[in-house]
């Protein structure tokens, strides 16, 4: 089955920055990540064998420094996440504390997120988070936003009959796309008539948004 070609798949919504990386991180990128990472082949992600226990599996694209992601898999060990990062800094971080909290069902990789979407095989996922991603606020790089019609595309595709989709966002321009892009797509139909959505951890970028004095939008999609 063809996968639909996502915008950036040539316009990449992210850019790479290395940061600055610290001793502890270093360290756990050297000696830990062959135990919590995952390198992408060419042929597709099984995720079957990726974690020791049978259940349901969530997908974080963007997890950052890891915090929020590592609270999540203490509090729900009967779910497997599989974290997407790009900046290696926030890996090392999450691989020491994956470490220190004994976490058995968290598994991470330095991929492309629609990279890694399109390697999974179909209905593969309960469900997928996206908290704060870039929100490339100037109009003329909205292109470069994740949320997209065809990565809408590509996540029903991926996502097993009444999954879910959680996103987050700090920016209003951006939770009224994303809002709009969904309902638009009749793979989804919005939860936010029930009045909540899924508990979530704070986040460090959700943190620095309401020091800004930013609204949170949580938005929260069901596959159908």
């Amino acid at each position: 089955m063809s996968h639909p070609q996502h915008p950036n798949s040539v316009i990449r919504s992210f850019v790479r920055r290395e940061g600055r990386i610290t001793v502890a991180q270093k360290k756990a990128l050297e000696q830990l990540w062959p135990k919590y990472g995952l390198a992408l082949q060419d042929d597709n992600l099984e995720l079957a064998s990726i974690f020791s226990t049978q259940a349901p599996i969530v997908l974080e694209i963007g997890f950052g420094n890891g915090d929020s992601l590592a609270q999540q898999a203490l509090e729900n060990p009967t779910i497997n996440f599989l974290g997407v990062e790009v900046y290696r800094p926030g890996i090392g971080h999450l691989l020491t504390q994956i470490e220190s909290l004994a976490l058995t069902n968290t598994r991470l990789t330095n991929e492309d997120g629609v990279k890694v979407l399109t390697n999974l095989a179909a209905q593969s996922l309960t469900g997928v988070q996206v908290f704060f991603p870039d929100p490339w606020p100037k109009k003329r790089h909205h292109k470069r936003r994740l949320i997209q019609p065809a990565f809408i595309k590509l996540l029903w595709d991926k996502i097993q009959p009444q999954g879910w989709v959680h996103l987050a966002t700090d920016w209003e321009d951006y939770a009224l796309q994303i809002d709009r892009v969904f309902k638009e797509y009749a793979g989804f139909i919005s939860c936010a008539e029930m009045g909540h959505a899924p508990q979530r951890p704070l986040t460090k970028f959700e943190h620095r948004g309401k020091k800004l004095g930013h609204k949170i939008w949580d938005l929260w999609f069901k596959r159908i």
